[in-house]
């Protein structure tokens, strides 16, 4: 399995999925997106979809098809790559697509407060305390860890002494960003292509992907699974682990 993270996020976000995945018995690589966490920053600061196919197919080969599950950008990645490889006449990069969260279509309010929080401390902070509180205003639905271990993973500290997030400032800033589902009609599209096998997992308290996107994308790919998880919002594994591996698991034994 590939597990590809969201945007502004590291390879560490998925770290209790994967041990939850391997004790099920798969064998589970979480990487880091280019420009995020310790994969290098793209020279021309290009971020844009094309560049993340590149990436992605590039790991599917090297893993032999597995099963690629993405979290927001992730699976925005996952979805663009298998999309698209389809209008070429080409076969799946993956064997199966579990796109976590993110669908053909966001919701605008949504997509922005991530916007506004990745982009929100340009000058970093003076402590890794700080960003917890800037973490804890952005997720108060979660409770404030006691160690700041996992966050310590998604920050890097400056020549300045001031503490930044683990991801490429191009990558929210420059000319060549990542395209979001904010663009509907074409990952409209996107998903009518969709031929390989397809988990939908939604967060029920999302504010990025509604019941209404749900049930279109349905509609759009009908051999899609649908599941709905209680008391999660968009960072779904992160807020309800313990409910978000055993549908995947269930769906990957059954293909």
């Amino acid at each position: 399995m590939l597990l590809l993270h969201g945007g502004g996020q590291t390879r560490h976000s998925w770290g209790g999925t994967a041990a939850a995945l391997a004790a099920e018995g798969f064998y589970a690589v979480s990487a880091d997106l280019r420009g995020h966490g310790e994969s290098d920053w793209d020279p021309s600061g290009d971020y844009g979809m094309a560049a993340f196919r590149e990436d992605t197919e590039a790991w599917c080969a090297a893993l032999h098809r597995p099963a690629l599950v993405g979290a927001s950008m992730g699976g925005i990645a996952g979805m663009w790559t298998e999309a698209t490889r389809a209008e070429e006449g080409v076969p799946p990069a993956s064997s199966a697509l579990v796109l976590v969260d993110i669908a053909h279509k966001s919701e605008v309010a949504g997509v922005q407060r991530i916007i506004d929080f990745m982009t929100g401390n340009p000058e970093g902070f003076a402590s890794i305390d700080e960003a917890a509180d800037a973490v804890a205003a952005y997720m108060p639905h979660r409770p404030r860890p006691k160690n700041h271990d996992g966050l310590a993973r998604n920050l890097r500290l400056g020549d300045d002494g001031r503490y930044r997030w683990h991801w490429d400032p191009a990558f929210m800033s420059g000319d060549r960003r990542p395209r979001t589902t904010a663009q509907t009609e074409l990952f409209l599209e996107h998903a009518r292509r969709l031929a390989l096998p397809v988990l939908l997992v939604r967060g029920r308290m999302s504010d990025v992907v509604s019941e209404d996107t749900v049930r279109e994308f349905l509609e759009l790919v009908p051999h899609a699974k649908y599941v709905d998880v209680q008391d999660a919002h968009h960072m779904v594994a992160g807020d309800r682990n313990d409910a978000f591996t055993p549908p995947v698991v269930d769906f990957l034994r059954s293909l």
